[in-house]
């Protein structure tokens, strides 16, 4: 399993120093069902504005 987990989304609110993700769990889908072949088809749902 991954140590860190990065991110560049600065105005995600898990996002800490060093583009490091803080969030307790990581969701990852799929745009073209259960497989993806290239990233561009996955977005991250654990993304939250802290709006």
């Amino acid at each position: 399993m991954a140590v860190d987990v990065l991110c560049e989304v600065k105005n995600c609110k898990y996002n800490e120093e060093g583009n490091k993700c803080a969030a307790d769990r990581i969701y990852v889908v799929s745009h073209t069902g259960k497989r993806a072949e290239k990233q561009e088809e996955t977005d991250c749902k654990t993304f939250d504005p802290g709006i």
